[in-house]
């Protein structure tokens, strides 16, 4: 029976997952614990281990805890036991789940009050046999439960943050507790965009070190393989099963789905449009074998759609509908393109295989993206500058942003200027020097003016766009300034 006592026995399930060997604790190591919600995370934090950013495996305990933050994550498959995972195991010492031990809160919404952390500590240590000796945490983003859960109840221990996608570019999403902040040791993160260093948390002096890209492709490959395995002992499957290489030797278009109606960017009908001009625009530079990735949590009839598009204008379309990385489908399938929004998966195609990439929608996420310090900013921002369009012929003309440093310094002063104000000179040259018909698209008037940056609304005309019975004058002026010419 479920209690809703935080510190009942029956809350704090023990893992069975944790062999005897491991139960006994060491006073000759230390505890390492690496928090994971995804495969990718999972993966990223694997190859920091193997690369050895961790230190030595003999002087250390090390605990993968994995977690669920999905809204229903008890009809889900637990990280540890989804296919491939199992070739990431091995670098842990045991495994742990924070969904069960926190249970019946949710990982994405709960956090203890800070009165409570030592008695929480407590409880961690005692169901996980941690003794009382130093624990190193390795979490994600610090600002988002489990992390900001588990720096609270280790109040004490350092904290290394390994960031696996785009957002590490950009600014630290709110202002962070200095008792937190001051903790994070460094950030570790993949080499996306080659030359460009993260913004996140260097108000903390918190130094960036790179996870070696060729050990993390290394991990990619191990769960190809593992996937390429499960393929062959399904019935009927293969490595190519999955819309892998046509029939005339074609190699696929690859489109990556995100589900950006579910954070409320765009309405469901808009983003069910954009994947059906992936469609379009994949069949437009000639491509007639197409393989459609959705989000797993997106509805099916987004899917049927696709392939009904793709039918009319003579192409074949197969749906990927399993919940394998996109990299995984990288070296499965070798890809003619990739396709997507502002995936981070994008960058990891370009950079890390090589493959060609297109973007489509990102400037109407510019423009939607709301409010303008929304975290989502930067990776749109980086995607869009660096990356050509799907059009075929604004492809052509596409040169990626040779001043892409500059730029997200700009952005990330306008989204955080409280948190970076060193960056404010940085800006104020950008904006005088490089604000133009394209780059405008990244920046807001109006939030331009509320920082007195170039590019701001002159001071005696900054009440029109809010007077509305001005607008209303305005629109009826050109109204009657067309009929008369007319």
């Amino acid at each position: 029976m479920t209690t809703n006592d935080p510190f009942s026995a029956s809350a704090f399930p023990a893992s069975s997952s944790a062999s005897s060997s491991t139960m006994s604790s060491s006073a000759s190591s230390s505890i390492q614990l690496f928090f994971a919600c995804t495969q990718y995370a999972a993966a990223t934090v694997t190859a920091a281990l193997r690369a050895g950013l961790f230190g030595s495996r003999a002087d250390h305990r090390r605990i993968l805890v994995v977690s669920d933050v999905s809204a229903s994550p008890e009809l889900g498959t637990p990280l540890d036991a989804r296919p491939g995972c199992e070739r990431l195991l091995p670098d842990f010492d045991e495994v742990r789940s924070w969904n069960d031990f926190i249970r019946p809160f949710h990982p994405a919404g709960w956090s203890p009050r800070e009165q409570d952390a030592p008695l929480w500590q407590r409880a961690v240590r005692e169901a996980w046999n941690l003794g009382d000796g130093p624990v190193e945490i390795a979490c994600e983003s610090i600002q988002a439960n489990p992390s900001q859960a588990v720096a609270t109840i280790f109040s004490e221990s350092p904290i290394h943050i390994y960031a696996d996608g785009l957002m590490s570019y950009g600014p630290t999403r709110s202002k962070l507790h200095p008792l937190i902040g001051s903790r994070v040791e460094r950030l570790l993160h993949l080499d996306l965009v080659p030359g460009l260093e993260p913004l996140l948390l260097t108000e903390f002096d918190v130094a960036p070190e790179i996870i070696p890209t060729d050990v993390f492709v290394k991990v990619l490959a191990e769960l190809a393989d593992a996937a390429d395995v499960a393929a062959a002992g399904t019935a009927g499957g293969s490595a190519g099963g999955t819309g892998g290489t046509g029939a005339d030797g074609e190699r696929p278009a690859l489109l990556l789905g995100q589900y950006l109606s579910r954070l409320g960017i765009l309405t469901p009908a808009e983003e069910e449009e954009l994947h059906v001009e992936m469609v379009r625009g994949a069949v437009a530079r000639g491509h007639r074998n197409v393989v459609f990735k959705p989000h797993p949590s997106a509805p099916d009839q987004w899917s049927r759609r696709l392939e009904e598009e793709a039918e009319q204008l003579g192409a074949r379309l197969t749906v990927h509908a399993e919940p394998s990385l996109a990299e995984v489908l990288y070296q499965r399938l070798n890809p003619a393109l990739v396709v997507a929004c502002f995936s981070t998966a994008l960058l990891t195609a370009s950079a890390f295989y090589d493959l060609p990439v297109a973007r489509v929608g990102t400037e109407l996420l510019l423009e939607r993206l709301s409010p303008y310090q929304n975290s989502n900013r930067v990776p749109v921002t980086i995607v869009d500058a660096l990356l050509p369009p799907l059009d075929p012929e604004a492809a052509t003309a596409h040169r990626p942003d040779e001043r892409i440093a500059e730029l997200v310094a700009a952005v990330g002063f306008a989204m955080q200027p409280q948190i970076y104000p060193e960056l404010r000179p940085t800006a104020e040259n950008y904006l005088t020097h490089h604000l133009d018909r394209r780059t405008w698209r990244y920046f807001k008037r109006r939030r331009l003016t509320a920082l007195a940056l170039p590019g701001a609304v002159p001071a005696q005309l900054a009440f029109i766009p809010r007077n509305a019975t001005v607008r209303r004058v305005a629109r009826r002026a050109r109204s009657l300034k067309k009929a008369t010419i007319g």
